[in-house]
């Protein structure tokens, strides 16, 4: 059989422990000829302040379940970011994956009124600007490895892109991507422990790769010494609701009224059925609704590498000030910059290909703001010397 140009993704390191991250030496370039894509819901912060998160959610993860669907495959890197995503394919794949994101472009503006950015970029490009793309893969459960991003060339592509210098054009009117797989139907997720934080930490601009590994491992100490290790996802608190909030969002990513209504219809057939099974702890024609809940959790991306460190967690008030003292002294020795927001829920949008097989994946945020606000935290940290924040 002929080698896929896809092959790289699945030969690459697979990581067992979180707390390993940082060290980027593990990290493998990503080969000549590849394109990093990137996008970005504009004046998401507006959209947040006006109750619209969960959406602007969804388009984030529309980003990867249309490159998916469009591309055939899940074997490539990807990373959620809240209000965006980033990708990487290589160059046999550049125009289905250019057509995907015009096409999740336009869907975002027709289905959902948001405003996403979107852009392509060769790998060639981001070294000659002085910056690479490496990447690993964290191994959270047997069947699901999420993507790990080094070497700050997403970073440098997320900029080239809100500066208006890295864009695609939208999709034709009413050309959809297949998003297939893509959900929201569980309810905002409360905190167990008093908070949900977001939290974003990069390396200062002169920080040593072994320097900011070793703020990552001792923040992931933190994390992981709190309750449940901070996941903001348990049995208790994933509590299935048949007229769910997402439900209608879900609805609309079929093209049109009739064909919104008659999805949410679907939906909400699926959805009654799902809450009979998980609320009598029911298993139906080989699918257990405990054993999704407990593979839920595994598959969660409540923390990865994306060019620094980020994490949502269910926390403490203890658990924060330790979180929060181990940042400022990493700030103000010129170590690091970051940004935390801090609300009372979580957000999980889920790529579900099957619920038959245990490769579905969920991706966390937090529910009033959450990456997006801790990144503006960040810019305003990133504005001012360490010495005046």
């Amino acid at each position: 059989m002929a080698a896929s140009p896809f092959d790289f993704y699945d030969t690459i390191p697979v990581l067992d422990r979180f707390e390993t991250v940082g060290d980027t030496a593990q990290y493998v370039p990503l080969p000549s000829g590849w394109l990093i894509g990137v996008a970005d819901v504009e004046n998401s912060t507006k959209a947040i302040a006006a109750g619209h998160y969960k959406a602007v959610n969804m388009v984030g993860a529309s980003v990867i379940a249309g490159m998916m669907n469009g591309l055939g495959t899940r074997s490539f890197p990807f990373a959620f970011g809240g209000d965006g995503a980033s990708i990487a394919v290589p160059a046999e794949a550049r125009d289905a994956a250019a057509d995907a994101l015009a096409r999740v472009r336009r869907f975002a503006r027709e289905s959902l009124n948001l405003e996403l950015r979107v852009g392509l970029v060769p790998i060639e490009t981001i070294r000659e600007a002085g910056h690479d793309v490496r990447v690993a893969r964290l191994g959270v459960s047997p069947d699901v490895a999420f993507a790990l991003f080094a070497g700050h060339g997403i970073q440098w592509a997320e900029r080239e892109l809100k500066a208006g210098r890295l864009e695609l054009a939208e999709a034709p009117e009413g050309a959809w991507p297949d998003l297939e797989g893509l959900s929201c139907r569980w309810e905002p997720i409360a905190a167990r422990n008093g908070r949900i934080l977001s939290l974003i930490a990069v390396p200062a601009p002169d920080t040593g790769d072994a320097d900011f590994a070793g703020l990552v491992t001792e923040i992931s100490a933190i994390a992981d010494a709190a309750p449940d290790r901070g996941v903001p996802v348990s049995p208790n608190n994933l509590v299935p609701k048949i007229f769910s909030s997402g439900l209608s969002i879900e609805a609309r990513t079929h093209e049109g009224r009739v064909g919104a209504a008659l999805n949410y219809l679907k939906l909400l057939a699926v959805s009654t059925f799902g809450w009979v099974l998980f609320a009598n702890h029911w298993s139906f024609n080989g699918f257990d609704p405990d054993r999704y809940k407990e593979i839920s959790i595994q598959n969660s991306d409540f923390r990865k590498y994306d060019d620094g460190l980020r994490m949502t967690l269910d926390c403490d008030a203890d658990v924060e000030a330790e979180i929060r003292r181990v940042l400022d002294e990493a700030h103000i020795a010129g170590l690091a910059n970051y940004g935390i927001h801090v609300q009372d829920s979580a957000l999980m949008t889920c790529l579900v290909p099957s619920v038959m097989t245990d490769d579905h994946m969920h991706f966390i945020d937090g529910a009033a703001g959450g990456y997006a606000q801790a990144a503006v935290m960040l810019k305003q940290q990133l504005a001012l010397p360490a010495q005046a924040a």
